[in-house]
């Protein structure tokens, strides 16, 4: 069994558990715990193997996490749809349900798992939990996502998000009649005070914006959307859709659970960036999950309307 080794200083004090999991993220306080009674947590050099041990502020703490091979295993199972890669960078439509990196108290294969055991390289770029990860979609939302294959292009693509450079455009299947049909959405975005988990409109959070057109109207029941972001807040387009009171169909957190899809129906179908190997900027297109084509086949049924199927992904 293979294993990697981190190190760090405790900044604050505390129980050993609740110390490496704040100071490794990609660990829940469940795996730390088991980390410190299999006597994989030590403290100056001493091994530890009471969770509840006491630490102090300053001390230097080693934790060495086996890599289980069961967990390779498994995340080579997981199918990957790809719609470009070269050397430097990989494009995929990701699924619903595939959360992209480790969290705490998230168990499970993630999408940095899968890539880890596709791409042994990618390894090489660092030992964190977000090795190749530029950008994030939220676990159920599917679409178009680019990963870096190299610390060179893993920092070259950054740089561009940091500049908003990329062109993100998502489809999104929204609650109500949209009144007016088209439109931009300027609101800051912090967390929520009431749920640290959720995300919310607030005064001096970050600047977001999104702009949005209709698609399609079915009814006063659904809108099928196109929105484009131009920044990237964790539940954009989500919480910026909420606030105009046309949340996402399906969405549990923001909105309300839907017959017509298990998720909430978002997807991100368009992407445009600059390649990392050549410079050369390309736009990358993925098509809706079944689950989302499916909720629109059955909007378009019950309003007596029709229209082609949305493409099939590409890139140009």
């Amino acid at each position: 069994m293979s294993e990697r080794v981190r190190h760090f200083q405790s900044t604050e004090s505390g129980r050993l558990d609740r110390v490496v999991a704040t100071a490794l993220p990609e660990l829940s306080r469940a795996q730390a715990r088991k980390l410190v009674e299999g006597g994989h947590v030590s403290i100056d050099g001493a091994s530890i193997e009471k969770p509840a041990h006491e630490v102090a502020a300053g001390l230097d703490v080693r934790v060495v996490m086996p890599v289980v091979p069961q967990l390779d295993l498994l995340a080579a199972e997981v199918p990957l749809e790809i719609l470009y890669e070269d050397e430097e960078t990989l494009v995929i439509n990701k699924a619903a349900g595939l959360i992209v990196h480790p969290a705490p108290g998230v168990d499970g294969v993630t999408l940095v798992d899968v890539v880890r055991a596709r791409y042994p390289e990618v390894r090489e770029i660092d030992d964190s939990y977000r090795t190749g990860i530029v950008h994030r979609l939220d676990r159920d939302t599917s679409g178009v996502m680019a990963l870096a294959k190299s610390a060179v292009a893993q920092e070259l693509m950054k740089d561009q998000w940091r500049e908003r450079e990329p062109v993100k455009v998502y489809l999104a299947i929204a609650e109500g009649r949209m009144d007016p049909r088209e439109g931009i959405i300027e609101a800051p975005l912090g967390a929520d005070p009431s749920h640290p988990s959720r995300r919310a409109v607030l005064e001096g959070g970050q600047s977001a914006r999104s702009q949005f057109r209709t698609l399609e109207q079915f009814g006063d029941e659904a809108a099928l959307l196109e929105v484009r972001i131009f920044t990237g807040r964790t539940h954009q387009i989500r919480v910026h859709l909420q606030a105009i009171g046309h949340a996402v169909v399906g969405d549990f957190m923001y909105g309300q659970p839907s017959e017509l899809i298990g998720r909430q129906a978002l997807h991100a179908s368009r992407l445009t960036f600059r390649l990392a190997s050549t410079g050369e900027t390309r736009t990358f297109e993925a098509p809706p999950a079944p689950d989302f084509a499916s909720a629109l086949e059955t909007l378009r049924a019950r309003h007596d309307s029709s229209r082609p199927a949305l493409e099939s992904g590409s890139a140009r």
